[in-house]
């Protein structure tokens, strides 16, 4: 592959203004499990090997089990490794993740809405959005797994 751009040195702001909303979401109510399930989900679908890399490594540091990450995607084929809100959020991640396919559907946005709360709702799609612009970059330049 060839080298590509580094963000964090040919855009210094850009680059450290994004690192900034991942500050803000170390504040948030959305458990370190939470965090890395979303991370880890919406990097499969997205196919950006350095964060799969960097966040499975984070998970099992968390206390993440090696079980429920290789079946996170498949959650929906196991009835008891994950918990409706926990099942929840997935929805929401992969839907937002796809959300050139069909947008975010009623049904999916109004059981985490119901199973959330308002507040940790607002916190979970900022989580997602964060980790869809990081695989995004990484992608974009071919960042290479460590």
């Amino acid at each position: 592959m060839a080298n590509r751009l580094n963000m964090a040195k040919t855009q210094p702001t850009a680059y450290h203004a994004l690192l900034g909303l991942e500050k803000y979401l170390e504040t948030t109510q959305i458990s370190k499990s939470q965090k890395d399930l979303i991370k880890i989900r919406a990097s499969q679908i997205n196919g950006c090997a350095f964060c799969i890399n960097m966040h499975t490594k984070e998970a099992r540091s968390h206390g993440e089990t090696e079980q429920r990450i290789y079946l996170l995607n498949a959650w929906r084929e196991v009835d008891n490794l994950f918990s409706e809100e926990e099942k929840a959020i997935l929805a929401l991640t992969e839907e937002v993740t796809h959300i050139s396919a069909h947008g975010v559907s009623d049904t999916v946005y109004q059981k985490a809405q119901a199973l959330l709360g308002d507040v940790a709702l607002a916190q979970v799609l900022m989580v997602i959005i964060a980790i869809n612009a990081w695989n995004r970059m990484s992608i974009s330049l071919q960042t290479q797994p460590e």
